[in-house]
């Protein structure tokens, strides 16, 4: 072959030489590739066969002689003799090997007790076993469960103790029963709580049981389902937040009198309970619902219950899980939900549809062209021809479930059943009316205070005589509405009122309640008639009520007509002093004038507030700021009041500060300061108050002086205008109300009505417009605040001297 053309192609001319070569020493080529990769290969198996023998293997906590797993690794040079003899011998190195490697990886047959949960978490075995503890969650009205829950605590908790291994300390710690009106929702239900050991060392996994009566008004129970359904369906909160406890369980109190049967209501709510603890608990229903009736087997099935409980936790200790359970064990869906899933199939069922329409199979509902036809199809089922859209309550689709898109149309035949807040046969009603209250249709109420029968007998008046003169004997203590969006713990209500975030039952009209309250207050005026000491003149005038004081118990702003009912009151000349707890601002912005708005300033903090009032609501903080900020855009439109309420413990160290901020954003025209008064029940008892966080009088002056010092420091212009001392209560004013250096805190009644009728309700006019007369001398800071034209007596009923509480007033 000739080279000639290698100048003018160089690349040409190497492909053609690097072809030639090819041929010519291809064998020697392809013979010398293929020693190569034979030598490779037992290179690689060389060392191969080399490295397990120099790793270092750690035993598993459950293998026993962990000295022999690290023999090989602690004797490197003896495993490599060991490896040459093998070769050496062929046939018995290979079957040697295959044996060492296959005992190696075959799993080790462990014998024995079955482990402690700790065991399989892969700690230390020095590491100490969790304890475990049982909260007991109940609710109560008449105190019955609360009493059986107490006694199921001690029994449960014998018999836990009885459970723990022989030779070993018991895992339980004693359990705890926790009341449902007491505890936060957050705190146990979003996430459990974190439990300190008390017996020192260790971690502490939770189990929760509930026991539930059924009521057939609103009680608490309607608050915690409301909570739970809410948790799970919140898109910011995982729908299993309480997947770590160990296990629940619900047993349900009833009575078959009133509801025969599990269908017509019997433990209800209890079920609803054990419904969703399951979504929230991942299924970790422990042991089945258990009811019982009051009356006749409660306490049997209730022992019963504590019997199976027992075998249960019995398993949890010796193997730290509650075991398997047969097919659908654990889920949420009772067995008439179950029944009504396995018929519908993943379809849209419609029970009242014509016969035609469900003779005709629907597709899918994961379809998107189902879910834009439902209101054609709804329009089918209507078997009159008439529009469905009129007549039918919107679809209810869950879209925070996973999987198909399931709508669930509610039935047709279904009737939505408003219930009354408080039935006449309650035990709420019970209650409230032992109480003194008389109830007013179904969720409105009237008392007669007790300052109302001191001033009757001319042994003292309210505060609000001494602040804003208010005769007693002509006040009238209501409300529109008996339920209540928080729980304080100084409520002096024996916490019997309904309890709800939403208006979800009867609404009475205005005119029933105007004329109901106002003909049961007489009539506990004229029962007075025949007490020593009334004065006749003032028993005369209270039959000509002057006064409204919405502050009975409740939330009178919750009802929703309450702008109608202020108006019935000012239309009979009645003046208005309404009392909110500032968790409501929709309602707030949209009431209009009352002579006096109060607003219930609890707390400076959001965890004090959390602590004292107790809020059902989940954004309680940012509602009660709200609710400042409407008040300080009214402030040159009502006379506006903030409430301190001041409870030793909870809100009087070192807030003054905090309330003076809370003061210069609402801006209010008056700042009442009032020590919180002791009832002694034992709902505030459970809450932890007790005599030692009522405050003295002099501890209140102390409070009112330091919040003046941080209000001026900020340069707020309020100083102390008035003082009650027998009512451990003090009012600062804003310098508005200080005219010619004497304070004026007094209401001139009729010029509020006067402008009222010229103005109209939603009108114009500033509280200066009905600014009173001065306040009286007796009344100012300093000097005691007692009405002169009584007589102060001891509780003897002997007169004693009304003697002024001195005050530094720097």
């Amino acid at each position: 072959m000739s080279y000639d053309h290698w100048d003018a192609n160089p690349s040409a001319a190497f492909a053609l030489y690097a072809v030639e070569l090819w041929h010519e020493h291809r064998i020697p080529i392809i013979l010398t590739t293929f020693c190569a990769l034979v030598v490779l290969r037992i290179y690689l198996h060389w060392t191969a066969d080399q490295k397990p023998a120099e790793l270092l293997v750690f035993p598993k906590i459950y293998q026993p002689e962990p000295e022999a797993l690290l023999a090989p690794a602690l004797a490197p040079e003896k495993k490599k003799e060991e490896v040459n003899n093998t070769i050496a011998k062929n046939d018995e190195t290979t079957t040697t090997v295959e044996k060492e490697k296959k005992q190696q990886n075959v799993p080790r047959r462990i014998k024995g007790e079955l482990t402690r949960k700790t065991a399989r978490r892969g700690s230390s075995e020095e590491a100490p076993a969790p304890k475990i503890q049982v909260l007991i969650f109940y609710s109560s009205i008449t105190a019955n469960t609360e009493k059986v829950a107490k006694d199921f605590a001690q029994t449960f908790g014998t018999s836990l103790a009885a459970i723990a291994s022989e030779g070993k300390e018991c895992p339980f710690l004693a359990p705890k029963a926790l009341d449902l009106a007491e505890v936060d929702y957050d705190e146990y239900f979003i996430s459990p709580p974190k439990i300190e050991n008390e017996q020192g060392g260790g971690p502490v996994e939770l189990f929760y049981l509930f026991l539930i009566p059924s009521y057939n008004i609103d009680t608490i129970n309607d608050n915690v389902l409301e909570h739970l359904q809410e948790t799970h369906h919140d898109f910011r909160i995982d729908t299993a937040p309480l997947s770590s406890i160990l296990g629940y369980s619900v047993f349900g109190f009833g009575d078959r009198e009133g509801w025969p049967t599990e269908e017509d209501g019997f433990c209800f709510q209890a079920k609803e309970v054990d419904r969703w603890m399951a979504k929230l608990t991942a299924r970790k229903r422990a042991f089945p619902l258990g009811v019982g009736d009051w009356k006749r087997d409660g306490f049997a099935r209730l022992s019963e219950w504590q019997i199976g409980l027992t075998e249960v936790l019995t398993l949890l200790e010796q193997t730290g899980g509650l075991g398997e359970g047969v097919a659908g064990s654990g889920d949420p869906l009772e067995s008439d939900d179950e029944a009504d899933v396995d018929e519908d199939d993943g379809e849209v069922m419609f029970d009242d549809a014509p016969t035609d329409a469900k003779a005709t199979k629907q597709k899918s509902a994961g379809s998107l062209e189902d879910v834009e036809d439902l209101g054609r199809i709804m329009d089918m089922s209507r078997a009159d021809g008439t529009d469905a859209k009129l007549t039918r309550a919107p679809i209810a689709i869950d879209f925070t479930t996973s999987g198909k898109i399931q709508p669930k149309v509610r039935k047709a035949t279904a009737a939505i059943v408003v219930k009354e807040m408080v039935p006449k046969n309650s035990p709420t009603y019970t209650s409230l009316t032992k109480q003194g209250y008389s109830i007013v249709g179904s969720h409105s109420g009237v008392k007669i205070c007790r300052w109302t029968k001191s001033a009757l007998r001319g042994r003292g008046s309210c505060y609000k005589y001494s602040f804003y003169g208010i005769n007693s004997h002509q006040c009238m203590e209501t409300t529109p509405s008996l339920s209540c969006s928080n729980k304080c713990v100084f409520c002096w209500r024996h916490g019997t009122n309904p309890v709800g975030t939403t208006w979800r039952w009867v609404v009475d009209p205005p005119q029933l309640i105007f004329d109901g309250v106002r003909e049961n207050h007489y009539k506990k005026i004229k029962m007075m008639r025949g007490v020593p000491g009334v004065r006749a003149e003032r028993f005369a005038e209270a039959m000509r009520i002057r006064h409204c004081a919405l502050s009975l118990v409740g939330e009178p702003i919750f009802y929703p007509h309450i702008n109608e009912f202020l108006g019935m009151l000012h239309a009979e000349r009645i003046s208005s002093f309404l009392v909110c707890n500032a968790q409501h601002p929709d309602e707030l912005a949209a009431l209009q004038h009352v002579t006096q708005l109060y607003v219930s300033i609890d707390a400076s903090n959001r965890e004090s507030l959390r602590r004292i009032d107790r809020p059902l609501h989940r954004d309680f903080w940012e509602r009660f700021q709200r609710c400042l900020d409407i008040l300080r855009e009214r402030r040159f439109r009502q006379r506006t009041v903030f409430r301190l309420t001041l409870v030793k413990g909870f809100n009087v160290e070192d807030e003054a500060e905090g309330y003076a901020d809370l003061v210069a954003r609402g801006l209010p025209c008056f700042i009442e300061v009032k020590g919180v008064t002791y009832c002694g029940t034992s709902t505030s008892s459970n809450a932890g108050l007790t005599m030692a966080n009522v405050p003295f009088y002099q501890e209140v002056c102390d409070f009112v002086l330091a919040l003046e010092r941080a209000l001026h420091k900020r340069g707020l212009k309020y100083g102390i205008a008035a003082e009650h001392a027998h009512s451990c209560c003090i009012l600062l004013g804003s310098e508005r109300f200080n005219v010619d250096g004497k304070w004026h805190t007094l209401i001139d009644y009729e010029k509020f009505f006067e402008l009222l009728e010229a103005k109209g309700p939603g009108g114009d006019f500033s509280p200066e417009d009905y600014m009173g007369a001065a306040t009286p001398e007796w009344a100012t800071w300093g000097n005691g605040g007692f009405d002169p034209r009584d007589v102060r007596v001891d509780r003897k009923g002997r007169p004693v001297e009304a003697a002024a509480v001195p005050a530094e007033v720097n």
